[in-house]
């Protein structure tokens, strides 16, 4: 750490504090030799490459914080052909809402109730819902070049306990295959977060998508790929009816980066958003687009700033509050049989300050706001407010805990509104 720090201070750059818990994290991983060390310079040289390849793990342009850290050893072959690390977290949170719970163990406004229920004014609940398992494989070959291949699974399916599958990708070079974090996200720019939902305007869709994804220099990164299509339609099936999604999303982003784990990004997406109207006979094809602008950047040594606004019509189902309803079409109140596409708005901002390179608190506000082309029911959700108060303490470069106050309020069309509040713990242990 104290070369890399060495390095950048020549560069005239300091080391954010960020960086440096990241590096503590490097640093600790251990290198196992199945079959003895490599014996000549030339692979050598390529086991060193691999440990650096294991610090671009900790700044992949998909990486959230709170993914698991990389595999604490990673097995290698004598010939260095092949490294595999098999690693995970446990990871335990515990939160209490007073004053009217969410039904949810996720903190999201949409799901703030809007009639105090008195059953249910308070709730102390708990899940291990995000303790995580994955294997991740580095390989070298004369035809296809550097690749590497990832599974993850998570126990956050059905009560917070059922294993599912949560990302399985190869990358060879600059492409991408496989079930992988959508183009149209940026995971690395929302603050961290306690709770796991997140900002309420958190949009970090994961599909079956083909990814090329080249740099330009040290400072330009762009992004084209073809996505499998999800939408969330609204339909009667009266007058309205689902067609089945036969067109892919197309995604896309261009990216700024002028340090390690900073960088902006415009990232878009097109869709093509499919239903068939029962009373014409007709289907009918929709376009659905959205665009993100975000960034993440270390403006001071101790200072870290997360920012995100996103806007289109027909993207609601990719992230957010209004992903819990269905929102990529709804009915059109002045044409029976009709469908379409209504936009929505959704920003975040958030600041942390590091007291320690393992040690920080962090703060942040965000809001996704529904805008309906077309009168809706007064009931119908108009907005939702979220904030969050965090603290966050490795206590090793593999042991975390952290805790967060949440603020969150819903408000429909008729004006009514609710706030919720709730206090969440944490424990992670990463191997």
């Amino acid at each position: 750490m104290a070369a890399v720090a060495g390095v950048f201070a020549a560069s005239g750059r300091q080391v954010s504090l960020v960086e440096q818990q990241t590096d503590s994290l490097i640093g600790s991983h251990k290198v196992v030799y199945i079959d003895g060390k490599p014996a000549d310079a030339a692979t050598r040289a390529y086991v060193d490459s691999i440990r650096q390849r294991i610090s671009v793990f900790y700044y992949d342009q998909f990486r959230h914080f709170s993914d698991p850290a990389a595999p604490y050893f990673l097995f290698m072959s004598k010939d260095a052909g092949l490294a595999m690390g098999i690693g995970g977290c446990v990871r335990m949170r515990g939160y209490y809402d007073w004053g009217g719970a969410i039904p949810a163990s996720g903190f999201a406004p949409y799901l703030i109730p809007m009639r105090r229920d008195p059953t249910n004014m308070r709730h102390l609940g708990t899940t291990p819902a995000g303790t995580a398992l994955f294997f991740r494989v580095l390989g070298r070959n004369k035809a296809l070049g550097d690749y590497l291949l990832y599974i993850e699974c998570n126990f956050n399916g059905y009560g917070g306990r059922d294993f599912h599958l949560k990302k399985a990708y190869a990358i060879v070079n600059k492409v991408t295959i496989g079930y992988a974090n959508s183009t149209f996200s940026d995971p690395a720019a929302l603050p961290p977060t306690v709770d796991a939902q997140g900002p309420n305007n958190k949009i970090t869709p994961t599909t079956v998508l083909v990814r090329y994804m080249p740099t330009f220099g040290k400072r330009w990164t762009a992004a084209v790929s073809v996505e499998s299509p999800e939408p969330s339609i609204s339909v009667d099936g009266k007058s309205t009816a689902k067609v089945s999604a036969w067109v892919p999303d197309f995604a896309a982003f261009g990216q700024y980066q002028w340090g390690r784990g900073e960088h902006v990004r415009l990232a878009g997406i097109l869709r093509t958003l499919s239903y068939r109207d029962l009373i014409a006979g007709r289907n009918h094809n929709t376009l659905g687009w959205g665009l993100m602008l975000s960034s993440v950047a270390h403006p001071a040594p101790m200072l870290t700033t997360y920012a995100n606004v996103c806007y289109g019509h027909g993207y609601q189902s990719l992230g957010g509050d209004l992903l819990i309803g269905s929102y990529d079409l709804v009915g059109d109140p002045e044409k029976a049989g009709r469908l379409y596409a209504p936009a929505s708005v959704g920003w975040c901002v958030g600041l942390q300050y590091n007291l320690r390179p393992n040690l920080f608190v962090s703060v942040q506000a965000s809001q996704t706001r529904y805008l309906p082309a077309k009168d809706v029911s007064p009931a119908e959700y108009n907005y939702g407010l979220f904030g969050a108060v965090n603290l966050f303490w490795n206590l090793t470069p593999r042991m975390q805990i952290g805790a967060e106050f949440d603020l969150g309020k819903r408000c429909d069309f008729s004006g009514d509104s609710a706030w919720a509040r709730r206090v969440g713990l944490m424990a992670q242990f990463s191997f």
